[in-house]
């Protein structure tokens, strides 16, 4: 398996340990986030999904496999928890040591 991004790895520890404040941490302050169509931005629009989507459905992540892709990284994650339950490959765009693009696409 290829080793995810150092920044990506943060916001999967920080998913793992139910620590919000971490997980926002790991992004941009400028970041963007989607998740099926449903669009986020910045720190707030951040901690907004993972308090209805993340962290707060209890999701625990397991990387399953990492490549780099134009730029981006498509990282393969195993989501358990009481919100989406299965594997998924997720786009990370990486600007110096934090997260600031992040798609979820069916």
């Amino acid at each position: 398996m290829t080793e995810i991004p150092a920044a990506v790895q943060r916001m999967v520890d920080a998913t793992n340990a139910g620590d919000s404040d971490a997980f926002v941490a790991a992004f941009t302050d400028d970041a963007y986030l989607e998740d099926w169509g449903r669009k986020f931005h910045g720190h707030d629009g951040v901690r907004s999904w993972d308090s209805t989507d993340n962290i707060g459905k209890h999701a625990h992540f397991e990387a399953r496999g990492a490549r780099p892709d134009a730029g981006d990284w498509i990282v393969t994650l195993h989501v358990t928890g009481g919100g989406f339950n299965g594997t998924s490959d997720i786009r990370f765009r990486v600007a110096g040591d934090r997260i600031s693009r992040m798609v979820i696409t069916p």
